[in-house]
């Protein structure tokens, strides 16, 4: 202890030296200078070196009193105070005679801040994430959080070895530039992404299900395989919805490692997780103690039966429809909370759904904040609850997942808090707008329509009232398409969809030797009729036109001399006025069974309220999906057809169904139907009566899936027939058209190609049956999705 003792009192003898020794030099001693050590009095306070800032400004932080004695520990505290402000680079407090002269050098103004070697990420960008702004005062403490930022978006862009350093330059009149070098290094990507503990589905099957990708052949074009915390713990909810809607009600991700491979330029991430039984939903029952509820009416609700794969969804929305229809008969403040009970043994879950009141809790209000473009009136109609309504939690949760729908917006948080008494809550919603305009280019190619480019130009959240507006050109050795569409979703403020779109398409085939035009307009309202169901009424109006139809010439002999077209085909226009709807209902999304799914679309066109034409024209379709061996191979099913009646003698060229690849594979546009054998061209005629049956199965190659390919096998089987007229020939006299219900079918493989562009389509079928005139087309590349 002596020791220790001593060697203190040592280390304390040697600072009284060093002091002492900086004080007999005049060296100041934290910005104040040696003579002021001892207490004095001052008669004034004197300000050197400031430009911009005030001297009363410099001597109100100082707060130093003149005519009164003034310590050391005073004079430093007046220091410490001053350089706290951030205002200034350097400070000093120097006693001259009977004044106390305090010497500042502020920090220069910022000129321009520029970025260097940043080629990944533009400047634009960047400067918007900085807080340092040219005309501000440069903080170097600033500038480094900057720099931090910067950082930390290269790392969300999947580049961890990224360095950012700030620099200055100096500038005259005390200005600088702030100049940020960065090094954005090489992207991190993830090279490996495997699971462990999954016994019942597979690796391949949940990636498919995560946003992160592992990386492929396009890892310099696809952004998803670079490694992004916050994806991660996006795709860790993402698996856990994906287990819980198929009845793994114990599933859990029970963690996320992350390996640096050798090289440092990649990562191995792996997800272990515990799955547990898969349950069905057992005992489903419906009980209240309230008498003017009748649990019966409740239970009438209930869609699911004993047996069904457990989903949080599904008993979400049986919640939600009683809830709706406690609200649909005046009832409020009704909650229903489903109780449950877990039968381990045959692994089913029985539910109780106790319709009971809740708390009387109503809404105060509803704040928006942060919506820069978008309008308060497109959010605030995402809600049904408006202030003063019963207070329903479920409700808003659903408001809120409907604002992030949108789209519009990066972030969208919806939170409540206590309003101005216990039973009212004000809801806060807090959103960041995000670009919702895009420029897409695309390249087509067809066999029989050769090549052309797509130009769509479109805007979601026009004038930010949540309006949609698109226009489309496409051109190419065959036809070109122009479009302007305009939409307003919420139509006079109710849940009501106008649509007007302005159209015209030409086209030349090469397997008609005639062209057509089409150019109209066409207003539509749309509205939801059920909870997968909607509604569209529409009118249209257009002018159809064709062209470049031949007559065939033909000698005493009845050898053509000049080739030509059907009589049925001749050049002229019509117009054609009608009114219309089209129902489509679609659970593929948010079926009962996650595993399969259903679409059903039916429309109907009554022609003859305005134009030279009149029919009735009626299309239908209906399509089922399912998967099999555990998610791996699915199977869809899809069957349409169609019928036209004209009311006005013979059905017009344009007004008939055509039939060609976008309907059944194999077949060129316009390559199956009616033709006039009797003509040399024999062009297509189309006809009033189509069906088409389409089965396809889709499976895995045991390719890396990194690669994104797959294959499937396809089977179509339909004709199309039926004229109103059948004299044809050159002179409309022999019946040489066939239109008979000719059954033809195809069969083929296909290869899935998931790339950078979209999702491409290789199809090699091989007709095995059908008419000899037929024009068919063994390869086909399309970009599309599947069923």
């Amino acid at each position: 202890m002596n020791t220790v003792r001593d060697k203190m009192g040592g280390l304390a003898a040697l600072a009284v030296v060093i002091f002492l020794t900086a004080a007999s030099a005049g060296t100041p001693f934290f910005g104040v200078p040696a003579s002021a050590q001892t207490a004095s009095k001052f008669s004034s306070v004197v300000v050197r070196g400031n430009q911009r800032i005030e001297t009363s400004t410099i001597k109100n932080f100082a707060s130093l009193n003149t005519g009164k004695p003034i310590s050391p520990g005073q004079i430093n505290a007046a220091y410490q105070r001053l350089d706290a402000t951030g205002l200034f680079e350097e400070v000093t407090i120097t006693p001259s005679g009977g004044s106390l002269i305090i010497t500042v050098q502020e920090f220069p103004t910022i000129n321009r801040i520029n970025f260097e070697r940043n080629k990944r990420l533009k400047d634009e960008l960047l400067a918007d994430l900085i807080t340092s702004q040219p005309r501000q005062v440069y903080s170097p403490a600033q500038a480094e959080a900057d720099a931090a930022i910067v950082v930390e978006a290269y790392r969300q862009a999947g580049r961890y070895s990224a360095e950012v350093t700030p620099k200055i330059i100096r500038r005259t009149d005390n200005r600088v530039d702030i100049v940020f070098e960065v090094f954005e290094g090489k992207v991190i990507e993830i090279q490996r992404l495997s699971f462990i503990g999954n016994r019942f589905f597979s690796d391949r099957r949940l990636r498919s299900v995560l946003l992160t990708k592992q990386a492929g052949i396009f890892r310099n074009l696809i952004k998803s395989d670079t490694f992004v915390v916050d994806r991660v713990e996006f795709d860790k909810q993402v698996l856990r919805d994906f287990y819980l809607s198929r009845g793994f009600v114990d599933f859990e991700v029970l963690s996320v490692s992350t390996e640096v491979v050798r090289e440092r330029n990649g990562f191995f991430l792996t997800f272990t997780v515990r799955e547990g039984q898969s349950y069905s939903f057992g005992e489903l029952t419906t009980t209240s103690d309230l008498a003017e509820i009748d649990p019966d009416d409740y239970h009438a609700t209930i869609l699911v039966k004993h047996g069904h794969t457990v989903s949080p969804v599904a008993v979400e929305k049986i919640v939600a429809r009683m809830e709706r229809l406690a609200t649909k008969r005046g009832l409020s403040f009704i909650r229903v909370t489903p109780r449950v009970t877990r039968n381990d043994k045959d692994r089913t879950i029985d539910i109780e759904f106790v319709v009971e009141k809740g708390p009387r809790i109503f809404v105060e209000r509803i704040d928006i904040e942060g919506n820069v473009t978008t309008m308060d009136q497109v959010i605030r109609r995402q809600f049904k609850t408006v202030e003063g309504d019963p207070f329903n939690p479920r409700e808003i949760r659903a408001a809120a997942a409907r604002i992030q729908a949108l789209g519009f917006f990066a972030v969208a948080d919806v939170t409540t808090r206590e309003g101005s008494s216990p039973d009212r809550v004000i809801v806060d919603v807090d959103v960041e707008d995000k670009p919702t305009g895009s420029l897409g280019f695309g390249v087509t190619y067809g066999a029989s329509t050769g090549i052309g480019g797509v130009i769509n130009l479109s805007e979601s959240n026009f004038l930010g009232r949540g309006q949609f507006l698109r226009v489309n050109i496409g051109a190419g050795t065959s036809t070109s398409d122009y479009e302007l569409t305009f939409a307003e979703p919420a139509f006079l403020g109710r849940k009501l969809r106008f649509e007007i779109s302005g159209f015209q398409k030409n086209t030349t085939l090469s397997n008609a030797a005639y062209s057509t035009t089409i150019a109209g307009i066409k207003p539509s309202l749309s509205f939801p009729v059920s909870e997968n169901g909607l509604l569209s009424v529409n009118y249209q109006f257009a002018n159809n036109q064709v062209t470049g139809v031949t007559t065939e010439i033909q000698d005493g002999s009845g050898t053509a001399t000049t080739e030509g077209s059907s009589v049925l085909i001749s050049n002229g226009a019509n117009s054609v006025g009608s009114i219309g709807f089209t129902y489509t209902f679609d659970n593929r999304s948010s079926g009962l069974n996650p595993k399969a799914g259903t679409v059903l679309k039916v429309t109907q066109e009554l022609a003859g309220v305005g134009g030279s034409t009149s029919y009735s024209r009626t299309s239908a379709m209906i399509g089922a999906r399912t998967t099999l061996f555990r998610e791996e191979v699915s199977l869809s099913v899809e069957l349409e057809g169609g019928a036209l009646t004209s009311f006005s003698g013979s059905s017009n060229l344009l007004d008939r169904f055509f039939m060609g690849s976008s309907i059944m594979r194999g077949y060129q546009n316009k390559g199956i139907g009616p033709r006039d054998l009797g003509v040399t061209n024999m062009d297509a005629l189309g006809g009033n009566f189509y069906a088409v049956a389409r089965l396809e199965a889709n499976f895995p190659l045991g390719l890396p899936q990194e690669y994104g390919l797959s294959g499937g096998i396809f089977l179509d089987v339909g004709s199309l027939w039926g004229l109103d007229d059948t004299a044809g020939g050159a002179t409309g006299g022999a019946s040489t058209v066939d239109a008979s219900m000719i059954l033809r079918s195809v069969i083929g493989v296909s290869l899935f190609w998931e790339t950078a562009v979209g999702p491409l389509r290789f199809n090699w079928s091989q007709v095995l049956s059908g008419a000899s005139y037929d024009e068919t087309e063994s390869f086909e590349l399309t970009i599309g999705k599947r069923f």
